[in-house]
């Protein structure tokens, strides 16, 4: 068998979600979790993310990048993203409410979302305990 890596940039949308999934997956793996996929978003969560220790679960909502939305406040829902091959799992919530003021973009005002395409220094810091 002759196997050839793919590029990332050449998979579409749900391609890229399902990649950044098992990338995900394999770095949550390394701290004792397993992961499901979920085919219809349950409680905003994307996957599930269950530990070893039979208690711990997390619903977690798949990124490509740092974002918040309204929609999730109060679902105990954490958000993980890749960056420049980095991996970010944060409780969207507890984070949201360190950078809501910090938020003027009119998206978040209209539409109840924001995200960053790339990570600010001040964000980067902030998410520097959230980083596996």
């Amino acid at each position: 068998m002759n196997l050839k890596k793919i590029s990332y940039e050449e998979l579409n949308s749900r391609a890229k979600e399902i990649y950044n999934f098992q990338k995900v997956s394999a770095v949550l793996a390394d701290y004792g979790f397993a992961t499901m996929w979920l085919n219809n978003d349950w409680e905003g969560a994307d996957f599930i993310a269950v530990h070893v220790d039979g208690v711990t679960h997390l619903k977690v909502q798949l990124k490509g990048r740092l974002s918040f939305a309204k929609k999730y406040r109060g679902k105990n829902i954490h958000i993980c993203f890749r960056e420049n091959g980095e991996t970010y799992l944060y409780p969207h919530d507890e984070v949201l409410g360190e950078v809501e003021s910090r938020i003027s973009d009119q998206t978040w005002v209209v539409e109840g979302k924001w995200s960053s395409n790339k990570l600010s220094k001040a964000n980067q810091l902030l998410l520097e305990p959230y980083r596996l």
